[in-house]
């Protein structure tokens, strides 16, 4: 190469990390702007309740939730249903007046979608050009093939044949549930109409009414006799509270965490929903324990949206609150359990298809036995959870998996089209966001008006501003693992230390040190079969 063409080689090459800072430069401020713009526009759509009549179907607790919220906004007298980011508020499982669920679902999918300065459509569009165009300069065909590159999946090809091969069944599925609510309802049910009917038909066929089930779920019982119960057995750790360490608002509670006696770290839980917090529930890791910088103990948190009751009240939880909550707890023991002598492969540094796994398994304990009789007390009364509700419940999981699955298979399919993408082919036009959505759905056979995704691109937080760029499928990938670890769970005595250990050395405390598919087979000796999954929601 002649001095001339070597230079003009280093040229090109300085200019094109130039040219890769701008673009994330640009990125990460529009992922933000996005953030705070559905924020906003989350806050200005929260429904407003004059008429308490109205609220019929909530609990007390939701209530006086709806009416300090409103009185926080400076309406006194009023009741204030803030929304939460998945497009299917919990509320409308409960509330009996129609309209107003029309109400509040319309709310929901009508954020960042509207015009004016709330309106993020033309920010996601610029996000996924600049992701595209990033993409091109580090020699991929898109995003999405940048983010499997790097995860186990591998492809978008392999992503795709997935959730395609899903997307069949669950749909089927979802028009015949449709078919029995439209049944019992005496008309077509709509989008806000779903979950309402939805809990009927299950106390019919099961006799299980979820939302009577909350005065077993009392908050402080799931967390210390549920959730850090099942961490002591399995794992031997112990939860001290701290108020002396202050958390980042007075809401959040600190607990020292240890094993054996000997600290791993600190464990934040910021429980309530506010205006300034972001809809959702995540976790996130302020100190990650690396053997490289001498840090031996980690602090995470744990983030949930759940109504705060007025002072004196208990706060009761959702049975999907609960889940959540098991969940997000599997996201922290990974956090604070994980060890490696990097920080880029410490705690939950993994890839992102496999990162959903162990909080997932987290969520088995919800019902196992042991656990369930430690904390599903009845907060009044102190009876136990009837034994044939239970029963009722474990015969009820695949109730209703059909929209379930349908709802999650259009956000991932929708994050993935979105990402496939190349810079040349992202529209410019706010409107053609619907229109491409639409085209997806069609594609899938997901197109059904009452099943719409469990997030629309104008407010998918977690492939726009999360991390979860074209990896929203990574749940349902990370799933075919957890099905086939709940199975070994039962089939080897549940929980107790020794499976602890055996699951802590090959999963959850590698962190990023070892490809975790090679782990997970020298564990199990196999590669994770599909079937597991296919039984549980009711695709087989």
């Amino acid at each position: 190469m002649s001095p001339s063409s070597a230079s003009r080689a280093r040229h090109s090459a300085e200019d094109d990390k130039a040219r890769l800072r701008a673009l994330n430069e640009r990125i990460s401020s529009q992922e933000t702007a996005f953030e705070l713009a559905l924020q906003a526009d989350s806050n200005d759509l929260a429904v407003v309740v004059e008429d308490p009549a109205e609220l019929d179907g909530l609990t007390p607790g939701e209530i006086s939730a709806a009416a300090a919220a409103a009185e926080a906004r400076g309406r006194a007298g009023s009741h204030l249903l803030t929304l939460v980011l998945p497009t299917a508020h919990p509320h409308l499982a409960s509330l009996t007046d129609r309209d107003l669920r029309r109400r509040l679902s319309e709310a929901q999918r009508g954020r960042g979608s509207r015009g004016g300065a709330h309106d993020t459509r033309a920010i996601a569009l610029d996000i996924l050009r600049l992701r595209a165009e990033r993409a091109r300069l580090l020699g991929f065909d898109n995003h999405a093939a940048v983010v499997t590159a790097d995860n186990t999946a591998g492809t978008p090809k392999a992503v795709r044949s997935l959730l395609e091969r899903l997307a069949v069944p669950a749909a089927r599925n979802a028009r015949a549930e449709q078919d029995a609510m439209s049944d019992l309802a005496g008309f077509p049910v709509e989008p806000w109409d779903w979950a309402f009917y939805a809990e009927r038909l299950r106390s019919a066929r099961y006799d299980v009414d979820l939302a009577a089930l909350r005065p077993w779920f009392e908050a402080e019982r799931v967390l210390r006799d549920g959730v850090f119960f099942a961490a002591g057995r399995l794992y031997g750790l112990t939860f001290e509270e701290r108020p002396d360490l202050p958390g980042y608002h007075p809401d959040v509670r600190v607990f020292e965490v240890r094993r054996d006696g000997v600290p791993v770290g600190l464990y934040l839980l910021d429980l309530y929903t506010r205006d300034t917090k972001r809809g959702g529930a995540w976790m996130s890791s302020f100190v990650t324990r690396c053997d490289l910088l001498g840090i031996e103990t980690s602090v995470v948190v744990n983030n949930l949206n759940v109504p705060k009751p007025a002072a004196g009240e208990a706060t009761l939880l959702t049975w999907d609150e609960t889940r959540t909550l098991f969940h997000e707890f599997g996201h922290a023991l990974h956090g604070l359990l994980a060890r490696a002598t990097y920080p880029k492969l410490a705690g939950t540094a993994v890839f992102r298809d496999f990162v959903e796994y162990p909080s997932q398994v987290n969520e088995m304990w919800v019902l196992w036995p042991e656990v369930l009789a430690s904390y599903a007390v009845h907060h009044e009364t102190g009876e136990p959870i009837p034994a044939e509700v239970v029963d009722r419940l474990r015969a009820a999981e695949t109730f209703n998996e059909g929209f379930a699955t349908s709802e999650y298979l259009a956000a991932a399919l929708i994050d993935l089209a979105w990402h496939e993408l190349g810079p040349d082919e992202v529209p410019t036009d706010p409107a053609a966001v619907a229109e491409v959505e639409q085209r997806v759905l069609a594609a899938a056979g997901l197109d059904n008006p009452a099943v719409p995704p469990r997030y629309s691109t104008p407010y998918f937080a977690h492939s726009l501003s999360s991390g979860y760029a074209s990896a929203y499928y990574s749940y349902i990938w990370s799933e075919v693992l957890d099905a086939d670890t709940v199975a070994w769970f039962r089939d080897n005595g549940g929980l107790t230390r020794a499976n602890g250990e055996q699951y802590l050395r090959h999963v959850i405390g590698i962190g990023g040190t070892r490809d975790p598919l090679e782990s997970y087979e020298e564990w199990r000796g196999r590669p994770a079969p599909i079937e597991p999954l296919l039984a549980r929601r009711g695709l087989a």
